[in-house]
């Protein structure tokens, strides 16, 4: 449906240039959306399979670690890191050398924020202005953003493409609308003018805050982390598992053309079918995913049983693995508790079947991946 122009422009001015600066009425959209209702149903129900799986996996909280880590690299790499999952994992495995440094500390920094988020929630603190400016603080506490007011609604014009205002893009509210748009944005939250479907004002409540941009930086990617806040804050989804940034960056451009037809055409229709298709492809495959995962480690605990001889530490260190698909004999052996010569026995037999392999080529300080495993949790997610 084409509602015309969602918002109002501002006339603004610099010492160089004018502009027009973009504030977008408040949610939810008038007229009414006119939902797919079986999109909507088959959206709700792959959420719902997703969310159950964690209650059926027999470590949750392995499958939990990666995913955020996934998501964590997928919503920097939109913002232009170059760090992928095993630059992640080597470095917080041991702060692994060659790897982009800000890159990568700002994929960390993602991870702790959305942790924080988290048992905020689960401490019983409401989703608020307050919320996301203490996750924005932790966002960009560390590198590249760390000097632009992280934790702190902006006082300043910003702009989305181009340059300057003059030639971008977008332009966001002025300064001095931002807190009032980020008010009416957490009333919206809490269904305070009307209810709204949960996954629906989920996809909303992330265009409202694209469109508002009301941090200096970080924008984006707390934009995202913002839909598993919703999401998990009100109960459709017990831990943040859906990773819709993998979906976002797939199919970036339409992605930002829906989000610019939003607020200018009002073609809110065209943007929700997109999410609630997003959410629903997403969820179906980090279901197929984590089947995959279970097999592969069902199928690769056969074929350590199957050597024919003492399998005690090799099946001990196949459950660190598990854990660590990234290691080094000297960790390995502190962390598992058997001895450095022990661990590299253990990792020879584990090379004959071709479950790991080593990557440094070097005779000292060398690394062995889980290699199946790490291009499971990998698929995706490579720089752009």
């Amino acid at each position: 449906m084409n509602r015309g122009l969602q918002g109002k422009f501002f006339r603004q001015s610099t010492a160089s240039e004018s502009f027009e600066a973009f504030v977008p009425f408040n949610l939810p959209p008038k007229p009414p959306l006119e939902i797919d209702l079986l999109l909507l149903e088959q959206a709700n129900r792959a959420l719902g399979r997703l969310d159950s799986l964690t209650l059926l996996l027999p470590d949750p909280a392995l499958f939990l670690y990666f995913y955020v880590r996934k998501e964590a690299v997928l919503s920097s790499q939109i913002e232009g890191t170059q760090s992928s999952l095993s630059d992640l994992l080597f470095h917080e495995y041991q702060g692994a050398p060659g790897v982009l440094a800000e890159d990568v500390e700002e994929v960390s920094q993602y991870v702790a924020a959305l942790n924080h988020g988290m048992e905020r929630l689960r401490e019983g603190f409401p989703l608020s202005l307050r919320l996301l400016r203490e996750i924005h603080r932790i966002l960009l506490s560390k590198g590249r953003g760390s000097t632009k007011a992280p934790g702190e609604f902006r006082r300043s014009q910003n702009w989305i493409g181009g340059s300057r205002p003059g030639n971008a893009r977008f332009v966001p509210p002025p300064p001095d609308q931002v807190m009032g748009c980020m008010g009416d944005l957490e009333q919206y939250f809490h269904d305070q003018r009307s209810h709204t479907p949960l996954l629906l004002k989920a996809a909303l409540a992330h265009v409202q805050f694209e469109t508002i941009h009301a941090f200096l930086d970080g924008n984006g990617r707390l934009g995202r982390l913002l839909i598993s806040l919703i999401l998990c804050g009100e109960g459709a989804l017990s831990e943040p598992i859906l990773y819709l940034s993998l979906y976002f960056k797939n199919h970036r451009d339409t992605y930002y053309d829906l989000l610019q037809r939003v607020r200018l055409q009002g073609d809110w229709e065209a943007w929700t079918a997109f999410f609630l298709e997003g959410v629903k492809e997403t969820a179906e495959q980090a279901v197929k995913t984590a089947q995959r995962i279970m097999k592969l480690f069902a199928d690769d605990r056969t074929r350590i049983e199957a050597m024919g001889q003492t399998t005690g530490n090799v099946s001990r260190l196949h459950s660190y693995l598990q854990e660590k698909p990234v290691l080094s004999i000297p960790k390995a052996s502190r962390d598992v508790g058997i001895s450095q010569p022990t661990v590299t026995l253990a990792l020879k037999k584990l090379e004959e079947i071709g479950l790991v392999k080593e990557i440094t080529g070097k005779a000292r300080d060398r690394i062995y991946v889980y290699t199946q495993y790490l291009d499971i949790l990998e698929e995706g997610a490579q720089p752009l």
